[in-house]
């Protein structure tokens, strides 16, 4: 019995899908939830399982192709099984070392510095990635590089790699196209930068009393919960606190119309090799501190993992980024509309403060809020500044909704 494989349903906010990676060909055996291909969306890349098992009998669509929601890509003879391949004396040998990466005690040399999804194929395909030249980011091996070493039976790139060293003198350049992802954050920040009337305020932190109950506190935290309590959370609940006393930054702009909503569904910015993604925490007003770090964690690991879906991008009413992780000092982050504002944290550096009239060496952080001047006046967004400045540095306010 034929089964179709089709494009899984796409949200209406993006109108197709790119086909970025096959990782089976017409003949092979498929099993049920098995990975068939990666699609690569405006803001997440999709996996498509196998509906059945059977063999994939054929494939529609190849890599680079463009399909559209619900659209058949691939057919799947269910329940049947792939042809033996025919014996052969020469090539038999030939193949003979990748024949036993089913039974490869452990995994190959240099997995451990790939991301989750180029382990898994440098595993499955049993590719040694120090053999691989890698075209990502720092010389880095993608997954992608992995795949296309696994296409040739092997990894013969690594040859290669030596003549690519540029000679004294020479100036070499390298023109790669930007992935769909890239292209939509392109659009997207320029959208923002051309239609939002933005404008930055600052302040600064002494988060002596956050380190203070973290230390205290952390490791009961931990053992009640189950996750480690994290300086995110504090930033997450005193903002929600904060987008409760001053709605209009929790609003955001239709037409002539200013929606004011009556939630708090912050979306946390996560950095992925593609590129930054923003999923969202919902209900942020009836978490707990540890609900807040489970759902960062959570998130983080799917983004790693390249299981982000689209649901876990769509909507949020606040944003809240943290450059702080990459060591940035200060920043005017950009409003992801359309939304209204977006809450900057950067890094922790002790530096001399005066405190009753004494000078004293204190970790301090720079905050910025970007923020749409078409309807929220510098008054507001001062005042949620210094707002969320007063929660951190009396965090017993904060836990008691002070």
């Amino acid at each position: 019995m034929s089964i179709e494989v089709k494009v899984p349903v796409l949200p209406e906010s993006v109108s197709d899908a790119l086909i970025a990676t096959w990782h089976k060909k017409a003949g092979d055996a498929v099993k049920r939830d098995e990975n068939l291909l990666d699609l690569e969306t405006d803001k997440v890349v999709l996996e498509v399982p196998a509906p059945v098992d059977g063999v994939l009998k054929e494939i529609k669509f190849e890599e680079g192709s463009t399909v559209t929601s619900s659209q058949v890509i691939a057919v799947i003879e269910e329940g049947a099984a792939a042809a033996a391949p025919a014996p052969a004396a020469a090539p038999a040998a030939a193949e003979a070392p990748k024949a036993t990466k089913a039974d490869a005690p452990a995994a190959p040399k240099g997995v451990d510095e790939l991301s989750p999804a180029g382990r898994r194929v440098a595993v499955e395909e049993n590719i040694d990635p120090s053999k691989v030249a890698g075209t990502g980011r720092d010389g880095r091996v993608t997954k992608e590089d992995l795949v296309n070493a696994g296409k040739g039976g092997s990894a013969p790139a690594a040859p290669a790699a030596p003549a690519a060293k540029p000679t004294p003198g020479s100036r070499p350049e390298e023109r790669v196209p930007m992935t769909r992802i890239r292209t939509r954050i392109a659009e997207r920040l320029m959208q923002s930068k051309n239609s939002i009337a933005m404008l930055t305020s600052f302040n600064e932190v002494n988060l002596a009393e956050v380190v203070k109950l973290r230390k205290s506190l952390g490791e009961q935290f931990e053992k009640a919960n189950g996750v480690k309590l994290g300086f995110m959370s504090f930033f997450v609940k005193a903002a929600t606190e904060a987008l409760k006393r001053y709605p209009v930054v929790n609003a955001s702009v239709d037409g002539n119309d200013i929606i004011y909503h009556g939630y708090q569904d912050i979306s946390i910015a996560v950095s992925t090799d593609k590129g930054l993604v923003t999923p969202v925490l919902r209900d942020v007003q009836d978490m707990s501190f540890a609900d807040v770090e489970k759902g960062i964690i959570g998130y983080a690991k799917k983004a790693r993992d390249g299981k982000l879906g689209l649901d876990d991008l769509q909507g949020g009413t606040f944003t809240i980024t943290n450059g702080g992780t990459f060591g940035s000092l200060l920043s005017t982050p950009i409003v992801n509309p359309p939304q209204s504002a977006i809450l900057g944290m950067h890094t922790i550096k002790e530096r001399p403060v005066v405190e009753n009239g004494q000078v004293i060496a204190a970790p301090m952080m720079y905050i910025a809020l970007s923020y749409d001047h078409r309807i929220i006046d510098g008054r507001d967004a001062v005042l949620f500044l210094v707002d969320i400045k007063n929660q951190l540095e009396n965090p017993q306010r904060m836990l008691l909704g002070l």
